[in-house]
Protein backbone atom coordinates (compact mmCIF):
# COMPACT_ATOMS: atom_id res chain seq x y z
CA UNK A 1 0.00 0.00 0.00
CA UNK A 2 2.91 2.37 0.67
CA UNK A 3 3.94 2.62 -3.03
CA UNK A 4 0.34 3.54 -3.91
CA UNK A 5 0.23 6.31 -1.29
CA UNK A 6 3.57 7.68 -2.48
CA UNK A 7 2.27 7.62 -6.06
CA UNK A 8 -0.86 9.56 -5.08
CA UNK A 9 1.22 12.22 -3.30
CA UNK A 10 3.47 12.53 -6.34
CA UNK A 11 0.39 13.00 -8.54
CA UNK A 12 -0.68 15.95 -6.35
CA UNK A 13 2.67 17.70 -6.74
CA UNK A 14 2.93 16.82 -10.44
CA UNK A 15 -0.46 18.48 -11.01
CA UNK A 16 1.12 21.81 -10.12
CA UNK A 17 3.06 21.52 -13.38
CA UNK A 18 -0.04 21.40 -15.57
CA UNK A 19 -1.79 24.30 -13.82
CA UNK A 20 1.20 26.64 -13.66
CA UNK A 21 2.42 25.81 -17.17
CA UNK A 22 -1.01 26.74 -18.51
CA UNK A 23 -1.04 29.88 -16.38
CA UNK A 24 2.36 30.92 -17.73
CA UNK A 25 1.24 30.31 -21.32
CA UNK A 26 -1.91 32.38 -20.81
CA UNK A 27 0.32 35.18 -19.49
CA UNK A 28 2.44 35.07 -22.64
CA UNK A 29 5.40 33.06 -21.40
CA UNK A 30 7.43 30.83 -23.74
CA UNK A 31 6.92 27.08 -23.38
CA UNK A 32 10.67 26.60 -24.01
CA UNK A 33 11.53 28.70 -20.96
CA UNK A 34 8.87 26.95 -18.86
CA UNK A 35 10.51 23.61 -19.66
CA UNK A 36 14.18 24.54 -19.37
CA UNK A 37 13.87 26.75 -16.27
CA UNK A 38 12.35 23.92 -14.25
CA UNK A 39 15.43 21.74 -14.69
CA UNK A 40 17.93 24.59 -14.52
CA UNK A 41 16.46 25.56 -11.13
CA UNK A 42 16.19 21.93 -10.01
CA UNK A 43 19.86 21.19 -10.70
CA UNK A 44 21.51 23.25 -7.88
CA UNK A 45 18.90 22.05 -5.39
CA UNK A 46 19.63 18.42 -6.21
CA UNK A 47 23.40 18.99 -6.12
CA UNK A 48 23.06 20.47 -2.63
CA UNK A 49 20.95 17.52 -1.42
CA UNK A 50 23.20 14.80 -2.87
CA UNK A 51 26.46 16.53 -1.91
CA UNK A 52 25.12 17.17 1.59
CA UNK A 53 24.57 13.45 2.00
CA UNK A 54 28.09 12.70 0.77
CA UNK A 55 26.89 10.81 -2.30
CA UNK A 56 27.97 13.05 -5.16
CA UNK A 57 31.29 11.28 -5.88
CA UNK A 58 29.72 7.80 -6.37
CA UNK A 59 27.18 9.30 -8.77
CA UNK A 60 29.84 11.02 -10.88
CA UNK A 61 31.85 7.80 -10.95
CA UNK A 62 28.81 5.84 -12.15
CA UNK A 63 28.15 8.43 -14.86
CA UNK A 64 31.76 8.26 -16.06
CA UNK A 65 31.44 4.49 -16.47
CA UNK A 66 28.43 4.74 -18.83
CA UNK A 67 28.25 8.34 -20.14
CA UNK A 68 26.41 7.42 -23.35
CA UNK A 69 23.66 5.54 -21.53
CA UNK A 70 23.18 8.36 -19.02
CA UNK A 71 23.00 10.96 -21.79
CA UNK A 72 20.51 8.91 -23.81
CA UNK A 73 18.11 7.83 -21.08
CA UNK A 74 18.41 11.04 -19.09
CA UNK A 75 17.39 13.00 -22.18
CA UNK A 76 14.59 10.56 -22.99
CA UNK A 77 13.26 10.32 -19.43
CA UNK A 78 13.40 14.03 -18.66
CA UNK A 79 13.86 15.93 -21.94
CA UNK A 80 11.38 14.07 -24.14
CA UNK A 81 8.98 13.95 -21.20
CA UNK A 82 8.83 17.54 -20.01
CA UNK A 83 9.47 19.58 -23.15
CA UNK A 84 6.43 18.06 -24.97
CA UNK A 85 4.30 18.60 -21.83
CA UNK A 86 5.17 22.30 -21.83
CA UNK A 87 4.67 22.56 -25.60
CA UNK A 88 1.18 21.05 -25.25
CA UNK A 89 0.32 23.67 -22.60
CA UNK A 90 0.58 26.31 -25.30
CA UNK A 91 -2.30 24.75 -27.23
CA UNK A 92 -4.55 23.06 -24.67
CA UNK A 93 -5.97 23.69 -21.19
CA UNK A 94 -4.17 22.12 -18.25
CA UNK A 95 -7.00 19.63 -17.64
CA UNK A 96 -6.72 18.36 -21.22
CA UNK A 97 -2.96 17.99 -20.98
CA UNK A 98 -3.23 16.23 -17.62
CA UNK A 99 -6.01 14.00 -18.94
CA UNK A 100 -4.11 13.02 -22.06
CA UNK A 101 -1.02 12.36 -19.94
CA UNK A 102 -2.89 9.45 -18.35
CA UNK A 103 -2.12 7.40 -21.46
CA UNK A 104 1.16 6.75 -19.60
CA UNK A 105 -0.86 4.21 -17.60
CA UNK A 106 -1.11 2.16 -20.78
CA UNK A 107 2.32 3.15 -22.11
CA UNK A 108 4.10 1.91 -19.00
CA UNK A 109 2.41 -1.49 -19.20
CA UNK A 110 3.12 -1.85 -22.92
CA UNK A 111 6.83 -1.30 -22.29
CA UNK A 112 7.08 -4.44 -20.13
CA UNK A 113 8.37 -6.74 -22.95
CA UNK A 114 11.38 -4.43 -23.41
CA UNK A 115 12.58 -5.20 -19.88
CA UNK A 116 13.53 -8.35 -18.04
CA UNK A 117 16.02 -9.88 -15.64
CA UNK A 118 18.81 -12.43 -15.60
CA UNK A 119 18.24 -15.47 -13.39
CA UNK A 120 20.60 -18.25 -12.35
CA UNK A 121 19.85 -21.75 -13.58
CA UNK A 122 21.86 -25.00 -13.45
CA UNK A 123 22.58 -24.62 -17.15
CA UNK A 124 23.72 -21.02 -16.74
CA UNK A 125 22.23 -17.51 -16.63
CA UNK A 126 18.87 -17.16 -18.40
CA UNK A 127 17.27 -13.88 -19.44
CA UNK A 128 13.53 -13.70 -18.65
CA UNK A 129 11.72 -11.06 -20.68
CA UNK A 130 9.05 -9.03 -18.92
CA UNK A 131 5.40 -9.69 -19.73
CA UNK A 132 2.56 -7.22 -20.07
CA UNK A 133 0.48 -7.44 -16.84
CA UNK A 134 -2.88 -8.13 -18.48
CA UNK A 135 -5.05 -7.77 -15.39
CA UNK A 136 -3.26 -4.56 -14.45
CA UNK A 137 -3.68 -3.35 -18.02
CA UNK A 138 -7.44 -3.97 -17.85
CA UNK A 139 -7.64 -2.00 -14.60
CA UNK A 140 -5.67 0.78 -16.26
CA UNK A 141 -8.22 0.85 -19.08
CA UNK A 142 -10.96 1.41 -16.48
CA UNK A 143 -9.09 4.44 -15.15
CA UNK A 144 -8.48 5.68 -18.68
CA UNK A 145 -12.20 5.37 -19.44
CA UNK A 146 -12.89 7.55 -16.41
CA UNK A 147 -10.43 10.15 -17.69
CA UNK A 148 -12.20 10.12 -21.07
CA UNK A 149 -15.55 10.75 -19.38
CA UNK A 150 -14.01 13.53 -17.32
CA UNK A 151 -12.94 15.32 -20.50
CA UNK A 152 -15.92 14.52 -22.74
CA UNK A 153 -17.90 17.74 -22.26
CA UNK A 154 -14.82 19.98 -22.41
CA UNK A 155 -13.40 18.39 -25.57
CA UNK A 156 -16.44 19.44 -27.60
CA UNK A 157 -15.49 23.10 -27.16
CA UNK A 158 -11.82 22.67 -28.17
CA UNK A 159 -10.73 23.46 -31.74
CA UNK A 160 -9.37 20.46 -33.73
CA UNK A 161 -5.94 22.10 -34.02
CA UNK A 162 -5.76 22.53 -30.24
CA UNK A 163 -6.71 18.90 -29.75
CA UNK A 164 -3.99 17.69 -32.14
CA UNK A 165 -1.22 19.94 -30.79
CA UNK A 166 -2.33 19.27 -27.23
CA UNK A 167 -2.43 15.48 -27.58
CA UNK A 168 0.43 14.33 -29.85
CA UNK A 169 3.28 15.85 -27.77
CA UNK A 170 1.80 14.34 -24.61
CA UNK A 171 1.61 10.92 -26.26
CA UNK A 172 5.36 11.14 -26.89
CA UNK A 173 5.95 12.17 -23.28
CA UNK A 174 3.78 9.31 -21.97
CA UNK A 175 6.19 6.73 -23.41
CA UNK A 176 9.41 8.68 -22.79
CA UNK A 177 8.93 9.11 -19.03
CA UNK A 178 8.42 5.45 -17.99
CA UNK A 179 10.96 4.29 -20.57
CA UNK A 180 13.69 6.61 -19.29
CA UNK A 181 12.81 5.88 -15.65
CA UNK A 182 12.91 2.10 -16.06
CA UNK A 183 16.07 2.13 -18.18
CA UNK A 184 17.84 4.18 -15.53
CA UNK A 185 16.61 1.85 -12.76
CA UNK A 186 18.05 -1.07 -14.71
CA UNK A 187 21.32 0.81 -15.29
CA UNK A 188 21.77 1.93 -11.69
CA UNK A 189 20.53 -1.18 -9.89
CA UNK A 190 21.03 -0.79 -6.15
CA UNK A 191 24.21 1.26 -6.49
CA UNK A 192 22.47 4.66 -6.45
CA UNK A 193 19.57 6.02 -4.41
CA UNK A 194 16.61 8.00 -5.72
CA UNK A 195 18.22 11.43 -5.25
CA UNK A 196 21.40 10.32 -7.00
CA UNK A 197 19.46 8.90 -9.93
CA UNK A 198 17.36 12.05 -10.37
CA UNK A 199 20.43 14.28 -10.18
CA UNK A 200 22.25 12.06 -12.66
CA UNK A 201 19.37 12.21 -15.13
CA UNK A 202 19.16 15.99 -14.68
CA UNK A 203 22.90 16.39 -15.32
CA UNK A 204 22.72 14.07 -18.32
CA UNK A 205 19.82 16.01 -19.83
CA UNK A 206 21.48 19.39 -19.21
CA UNK A 207 22.69 19.81 -22.85
CA UNK A 208 19.09 19.39 -23.99
CA UNK A 209 17.84 22.07 -21.57
CA UNK A 210 20.58 24.53 -22.51
CA UNK A 211 19.74 24.16 -26.20
CA UNK A 212 16.05 24.63 -25.41
CA UNK A 213 16.84 27.73 -23.35
CA UNK A 214 18.76 29.17 -26.32
CA UNK A 215 15.71 28.51 -28.49
CA UNK A 216 13.50 30.28 -25.95
CA UNK A 217 15.88 33.24 -25.89
CA UNK A 218 15.88 33.52 -29.68
CA UNK A 219 12.13 33.04 -29.94
CA UNK A 220 10.78 35.13 -27.05
CA UNK A 221 13.70 36.88 -25.37
CA UNK A 222 14.37 36.62 -21.65
CA UNK A 223 11.63 35.15 -19.41
CA UNK A 224 9.52 37.52 -17.34
CA UNK A 225 9.81 37.74 -13.54
CA UNK A 226 6.43 35.99 -12.96
CA UNK A 227 7.49 33.12 -15.23
CA UNK A 228 10.78 32.76 -13.37
CA UNK A 229 8.97 32.75 -10.02
CA UNK A 230 6.41 30.17 -11.10
CA UNK A 231 9.17 28.05 -12.64
CA UNK A 232 10.86 27.94 -9.23
CA UNK A 233 7.61 26.64 -7.72
CA UNK A 234 7.35 24.00 -10.45
CA UNK A 235 11.00 23.03 -9.89
CA UNK A 236 10.41 22.47 -6.18
CA UNK A 237 6.99 20.84 -6.49
CA UNK A 238 7.41 18.65 -9.56
CA UNK A 239 11.18 18.56 -10.08
CA UNK A 240 12.04 17.65 -6.49
CA UNK A 241 9.08 16.53 -4.37
CA UNK A 242 6.91 14.78 -6.99
CA UNK A 243 9.80 13.15 -8.84
CA UNK A 244 11.40 11.84 -5.65
CA UNK A 245 8.07 10.44 -4.42
CA UNK A 246 7.33 8.77 -7.76
CA UNK A 247 10.82 7.32 -8.18
CA UNK A 248 10.74 6.03 -4.59
CA UNK A 249 7.38 4.38 -5.25
CA UNK A 250 8.66 2.67 -8.40
CA UNK A 251 11.80 1.58 -6.56
CA UNK A 252 9.68 -0.25 -3.98
CA UNK A 253 8.04 -2.37 -6.72
CA UNK A 254 10.89 -2.45 -9.24
CA UNK A 255 10.73 -6.28 -9.54
CA UNK A 256 6.99 -6.45 -10.17
CA UNK A 257 5.47 -5.34 -13.49
CA UNK A 258 1.99 -5.40 -11.93
CA UNK A 259 3.26 -3.27 -9.05
CA UNK A 260 4.85 -0.81 -11.46
CA UNK A 261 1.60 -0.62 -13.39
CA UNK A 262 -0.28 0.11 -10.15
CA UNK A 263 2.11 2.91 -9.16
CA UNK A 264 1.98 4.43 -12.62
CA UNK A 265 -1.82 4.24 -12.45
CA UNK A 266 -1.84 6.58 -9.44
CA UNK A 267 -0.79 9.34 -11.82
CA UNK A 268 -4.38 9.33 -13.13
CA UNK A 269 -5.24 11.48 -10.12
CA UNK A 270 -3.25 14.31 -11.68
CA UNK A 271 -6.27 15.16 -13.82
CA UNK A 272 -8.40 15.59 -10.69
CA UNK A 273 -5.83 17.70 -8.91
CA UNK A 274 -5.23 19.77 -12.07
CA UNK A 275 -8.96 20.33 -12.48
CA UNK A 276 -9.24 21.57 -8.89
CA UNK A 277 -6.21 23.81 -9.39
CA UNK A 278 -7.63 25.36 -12.55
CA UNK A 279 -10.96 26.00 -10.82
CA UNK A 280 -9.20 27.78 -7.96
CA UNK A 281 -6.49 29.66 -9.88
CA UNK A 282 -7.81 30.05 -13.42
CA UNK A 283 -11.55 30.19 -12.59
CA UNK A 284 -12.44 27.23 -14.81
CA UNK A 285 -16.10 26.10 -14.71
CA UNK A 286 -17.24 23.37 -12.33
CA UNK A 287 -17.35 19.80 -13.71
CA UNK A 288 -20.59 18.55 -15.28
CA UNK A 289 -22.48 15.45 -14.17
CA UNK A 290 -20.65 13.41 -16.81
CA UNK A 291 -17.32 14.64 -15.46
CA UNK A 292 -18.30 13.63 -11.92
CA UNK A 293 -19.13 10.16 -13.23
CA UNK A 294 -15.66 10.07 -14.75
CA UNK A 295 -14.18 11.03 -11.37
CA UNK A 296 -16.06 8.17 -9.72
CA UNK A 297 -14.79 5.70 -12.35
CA UNK A 298 -11.20 6.89 -11.80
CA UNK A 299 -11.46 6.49 -8.04
CA UNK A 300 -13.01 3.04 -8.47
CA UNK A 301 -10.20 2.01 -10.80
CA UNK A 302 -7.65 3.32 -8.30
CA UNK A 303 -9.15 1.23 -5.50
CA UNK A 304 -9.07 -1.90 -7.67
CA UNK A 305 -5.47 -1.20 -8.65
CA UNK A 306 -4.53 -0.77 -5.00
CA UNK A 307 -6.16 -4.07 -4.00
CA UNK A 308 -4.58 -5.85 -6.96
CA UNK A 309 -1.08 -4.63 -6.13
CA UNK A 310 -1.35 -5.84 -2.53
CA UNK A 311 -1.46 -9.53 -3.47
CA UNK A 312 1.97 -10.84 -2.42
CA UNK A 313 1.98 -13.60 -5.00
CA UNK A 314 1.69 -11.01 -7.77
CA UNK A 315 4.50 -8.90 -6.36
CA UNK A 316 6.78 -11.93 -6.11
CA UNK A 317 5.92 -13.21 -9.58
CA UNK A 318 9.34 -12.54 -11.18
CA UNK A 319 11.15 -14.32 -8.34
CA UNK A 320 8.71 -17.22 -8.43
CA UNK A 321 9.41 -17.66 -12.13
CA UNK A 322 13.09 -17.96 -11.29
Amino acid sequence: MRPILLGICSALFFAVTFVLNRRMELAGGSWAWSASLRYLFTLPLLVAVVAGRGRLKPLLQAMRERPGAWLLWGTVGFGLFYAPICFAAAYAPGWLTAGTWQITIISGSLLAPFFGQWISCPSGPVYIKGRIPLRGLLLSLIILAGVALLQADHARSIAPSQVLLGILPVLIASFAYPLGNRKMMALCGDKLDVFQRILGMTLASLPFWLLLALYGLADAGLPSSPQVGQSVIVALSSGIVATVLFFRATDLVRDSMSGLAAVEATQSLEVLFALIGEILLLHSPLPSLLSWIGIAVIIGGMVLHSLFSRHPEEVRAPSAAA
